[in-house]
């Protein structure tokens, strides 16, 4: 018995590693693929959505803008053309969840500083308050990298267009006051077809790790789609 079992050990060795790869194999195909939503219209809160958008559901993209940011430089849609980008919505003089968000949006330009293909860009809402110098001055208190982190201010009614026809995040249509926007916490990703692809709470710590692991799903996903069409 023990001869026979000698002479078979290294089939059954064999065949054990045969079988451990085979079902790993047969694992790997039957897992679902990770992937990210693409957000539409109809998915979002309709407290924050134009009333035009609400039913759309499917082919919603950012609008094409042109801004004016920390430097001074306009700021169009083609900067941002093929690259990955985070955005959001704030205002200098805010002392209650802006801080937070900033030093957030810190923290992920510091965690992407040397990735070209990743960007951030920050809407004031706050326009007449907000001017080139004095978002300038933010922009350095908070570390900005010039042309990593966009800063930006702007006609007051583009800057809510955009946030409640593009981004979806604010309640308001800005036609009161300079405070008039009720705007969110949100962090928005956004992929380099201009879909959006994630929303995070620019507060809470646990929702950057989330976006942190988006983003770099997003860049998996994305290198996979232009490997495919090569």
């Amino acid at each position: 018995m023990k001869s026979f079992l000698g002479a078979y050990k290294k089939f059954f060795i064999a065949l054990a590693i045969v079988s451990a790869v085979v079902v790993s194999l047969f694992y790997q195909a039957l897992k679902p693929k990770k992937t990210l939503p693409i957000y539409q219209p109809n998915q979002v809160d309709a407290s924050l959505v134009a009333d035009s958008l609400q039913h759309v559901k499917k082919y919603h993209k950012i609008a094409d803008f042109s801004l004016i940011n920390q430097m001074g430089e306009t700021i169009t849609q083609e900067d941002f053309t093929g690259k990955i980008y985070v955005a959001d919505f704030f205002f200098t003089t805010c002392l209650t969840i802006c801080p937070v968000m900033s030093d957030h949006m810190s923290e992920l330009q510091r965690e992407y500083a040397q990735d070209d293909r990743v960007l951030f860009l920050s809407h004031t809402v706050t326009p007449e308050i907000d001017s080139v110098p004095v978002m300038r001055a933010y922009a350095e208190k908070k570390g900005a990298i010039p042309g990593k982190w966009h800063l930006v201010t702007g006609d007051k009614k583009k800057l809510y267009e955009l946030a409640r026809t593009s981004y979806l995040v604010v309640k308001t249509e800005g036609d009161g006051g300079p405070y008039d926007m009720i705007h969110t916490e949100n962090f928005v990703l956004v992929d380099s077809k201009k879909q959006i692809r994630g929303y995070y709470d620019g507060t809470s710590t646990e929702a950057m790790q989330q976006l942190k692991a988006d983003i770099q799903l997003l860049k998996e996903l994305e290198e996979e789609a232009q490997a495919s069409r090569n």
